[in-house]
């Protein structure tokens, strides 16, 4: 990493070509949510980097990448993140985050380890009832989006022991907007997986491209 800036995200070194793919379809979904979004880069303790967005289903979406970030947390605008991964420098994998927007990013993130394993969900039912909820919301959306009542909706109880937790079409939604999930049920095969885990304050579901986290409780907390 090159010691004399200070301040930048460096991809790689292992297939720097695919973490680069990887990080600029993440930005290119949080785009195509809000063309105002911000980008939160966080390193993680097992060396490798995290990339946040705040969803406009009150859910942050989150994806892993092979890189380092200096400082080793900082917010940044996704469309100037899709500007600066396609010039990328190829030798060092060095990306310029742009203006500094650590100011935009509202609220705490959820902690890196320390979630309980609930239960795993087939991929094919998660895509089934996100197919079956944008018929929902097409019909009864407003100006606004889709109705709060949709969202809110838990369409699957997931349990472990003596613990129930309902997983919410916010969280469905947000999977498939931000393109963790393939886009039908045919593209997945029968034997993969969402993987749902809690902490005390946040449920996580985890799918093939990457995971959601929604506050578990008072869902205005996600911006406190």
């Amino acid at each position: 990493m090159d010691s004399v800036v200070e301040r930048g995200i460096w991809l790689g070194p292992e297939s720097r070509a695919a973490q680069r793919t990887d990080l600029a379809r993440f930005v290119d979904n949080a785009l195509r949510l809000d063309d105002a979004a911000v980008i939160r880069l966080r390193a993680r303790s097992d060396g490798l980097l995290s990339a946040w967005v705040a969803t406009g289903f009150d859910v942050l979406a989150s994806r892993v990448v092979i890189g380092e970030v200096r400082p080793e947390d900082l917010s940044a605008g996704a469309d100037a993140l899709a500007r600066a991964l396609p010039a990328m420098d190829e030798s060092s994998g060095y990306v310029d985050p742009g203006f500094a927007m650590d100011s935009a990013w509202r609220g705490a993130l959820p902690a890196e380890s320390g979630f309980t394993h609930l239960e795993d969900i087939p991929a094919r039912v998660v895509l089934d009832l996100a197919q079956r909820g944008a018929r929902l919301a097409k019909e009864h959306s407003s100006s606004h989006g889709p109705p709060v009542s949709l969202l809110d909706q838990e369409v699957i109880q997931v349990s472990s022991a003596d613990v129930s937790v309902g997983l919410p079409m916010r969280c469905v939604f947000a999977l498939t907007a931000m393109g963790f999930l393939p886009p039908t049920p045919d593209a997945v095969s029968a034997d993969e997986i969402i993987r749902v885990r809690i902490l005390p304050t946040w449920l996580r579901v985890d799918a093939r491209y990457g995971s959601v986290y929604r506050r578990r409780g008072d869902p205005a907390l996600l911006l406190s």
